[in-house]
């Protein structure tokens, strides 16, 4: 696939993402694919190496939390081969009328026209602290 198609394929999971299609973004991730999240296990949910099913059950837990959504804005990427950059911004509200207003930058690999790998930073004290009573 050519480096435009697989940054075509990061910008259309981030849509179905920010419009709460949680199922047609899982369907955009390899039945085989790892998903590595910033932070201490212990300290951040879901930080660690995930799996697809593991991926499944927070965003499970995600649209439950963000009854209206959370966004996901693009505001840079950059592709080389299987590997696309994305820089995001996400931003929604929580139950308790905390703004959740987050970056990231998340490393995809893309391989036959599905996310492979994911490697995923962004700031764990913001999230941490946001989902704090």
């Amino acid at each position: 696939m050519s480096v435009e198609e697989n940054k075509k394929i990061a910008s259309e999971f981030a849509a179905r993402f920010s419009a709460n299609d949680m199922a047609g973004a899982l369907d955009m991730i390899a039945d085989d694919a790892t998903w590595w999240i910033a932070g201490k296990p212990a300290q951040v949910p879901g930080a660690g190496v995930c799996t697809k099913e593991q991926v499944a059950g927070l965003f499970r837990r995600m649209a439950e939390q963000f009854p209206s959504g959370l966004r996901m804005t693009i505001k840079s990427m950059i592709a080389e081969g299987e590997k696309v950059a994305v820089e995001l911004e996400s931003y929604g509200e929580l139950p308790n009328g905390r703004i959740y207003n987050n970056e990231y930058h998340m490393l995809l690999t893309i391989h036959g026209r599905k996310i492979s790998a994911m490697r995923e930073y962004h700031d764990t004290y913001h999230k941490v602290v946001t989902w704090l009573p």
